[in-house]
C-alpha cells in the first residue's frame, strides 16, 4: 500500500526538482524529505532518487510514479472539495495570494470579511507577483491567486485553472507635477517618447507589458529607474526622476509632487482569481471569490 504523504513528497520533489525545494514547499526539513524518500523507496522496491551533482533527480521509476501520484492527489483534492462541497461549510484552511497593489486594495477588506462571516476558515495570505501565483496554484502550493491581464497582453494560463473576474482596474500616467503635460486632462503614451520611465524589475510580467505597449507605438523607452512597489515609483516621479504607469488599485494616497493624468486610449488591468479545477467545488473558495469580488466593488 502506497503511504499518500510520502507520493506527496515524491510529487514536490518532482515539481520542485530538488530536496531543499520540496523542503520548502512542504514546509519540512530536508531531513524529514530524505527519510520520506528513502521509506518509499523501500515500500516500492525500487530507486527513485539518483544522484546529480550536489543534487538528485528522478530516476525513471520516480518519474514514472511522480505521474501517477500527480493523478493521485489530484483525485485526494477532488474528493476532498466534493466532501466539503456536500457539508456545505466554510471551515479548514485556505492558502491565497496577490499581486502587491490587489493584497493592498482587496485583501483587508476580502479577509476582515471572511473572518467576520466564517470564523471555521483559517486564511493564510501573502504577496506575490502573478506569473508566481500562477505557478504556486497550479502544482498546488496555493489554494487561490489573484493576478491579472493587461488590456492588451494577457497573462498565460496552464490548463486545469478557472478563473473568475473581480474588476478592471484604470491606469493612470504619474508625472511630476511640474512636467510639461501635467496640466493636460489626459495624455496619451505617444506623448512621452522623450522621457525617462521608471518601470518594474526586469523580467517580470508588468514589465515586458510596458516595453510591449511602448515599442508598439514606437517608442524604444529609456528606463531609469527600476523599482518592486508602485509607492516607491510613485516617490521617484515626485523627485521628478522619471514618469511611471499609476493603476488606481490600492494607489492612495499619490504624493504631493504627483499628477496622476488619465491615459487615452484607456489603459486598463483585468483582475480576477484563479484556483485549480479540481478544488472548484470547495465552499472555501467560493466564499473567497464572493468576498474578493465584493471588495472589488467597493473600489472600482
Amino acid at each position: 500500500m502506497l503511504n499518500l504523504e510520502r507520493l506527496r513528497t515524491l510529487d514536490a520533489l518532482a515539481r520542485h526538482g530538488s530536496v531543499s525545494g520540496a523542503a520548502e514547499g512542504l514546509h519540512v526539513t530536508t531531513s524529514a524529505v530524505s527519510q520520506q524518500m528513502s521509506k518509499l523507496e523501500r515500500e516500492v522496491g525500487q530507486q527513485l532518487l539518483a544522484k546529480n551533482g550536489r543534487g538528485v533527480r528522478l530516476t525513471d521509476a520516480g518519474r514514472l510514479l511522480a505521474d501517477h501520484a500527480a493523478r493521485i492527489l489530484s483525485q485526494v483534492e477532488l474528493a476532498q472539495s466534493d466532501l466539503e462541497a456536500q457539508r456545505g461549510q466554510v471551515m479548514g484552511e485556505l492558502r491565497l495570494a496577490a499581486f502587491p497593489t490587489a493584497a493592498r486594495g482587496l485583501f483587508p477588506t476580502a479577509l476582515a470579511a471572511l473572518r467576520a462571516e466564517h470564523p471555521g476558515l483559517r486564511v493564510r495570505s501573502r504577496e506575490l507577483e502573478p506569473e508566481t501565483g500562477v505557478a504556486l496554484v497550479t502544482r498546488g502550493d496555493l489554494d487561490l491567486a489573484v493576478v491579472l491581464d493587461w488590456y492588451n497582453k494577457p497573462l498565460p494560463l496552464p490548463d486545469g485553472l478557472v478563473k473568475a473576474s473581480l474588476l478592471d482596474d484604470p491606469t493612470d500616467l504619474a508625472l511630476p507635477v511640474g512636467h510639461r503635460l501635467a496640466d493636460r486632462p489626459e495624455v496619451d503614451l505617444a506623448d512621452f517618447v522623450d522621457d525617462e520611465w521608471i518601470a518594474w524589475d526586469e523580467g517580470e510580467f508588468c514589465h515586458e507589458w510596458l516595453l510591449f505597449t511602448l515599442r508598439g507605438k514606437g517608442i524604444e523607452p529609456v528606463i531609469a529607474h527600476r523599482a518592486v512597489e508602485h509607492h516607491t515609483q510613485l516617490a521617484m516621479v515626485a523627485a521628478g526622476l522619471g514618469v511611471c504607469v499609476a493603476p488606481r488599485l490600492g494607489r492612495d494616497p499619490v504624493p504631493a509632487g504627483v499628477r496622476a493624468v488619465p491615459v487615452r486610449p484607456r489603459v486598463t488591468r483585468h483582475v480576477y482569481a484563479v484556483w485549480r479545477a479540481d478544488a472548484d467545488r470547495r465552499p472555501a473558495i467560493r466564499a473567497a471569490v464572493d468576498a474578493l469580488c465584493s471588495a472589488g466593488v467597493r473600489v472600482s
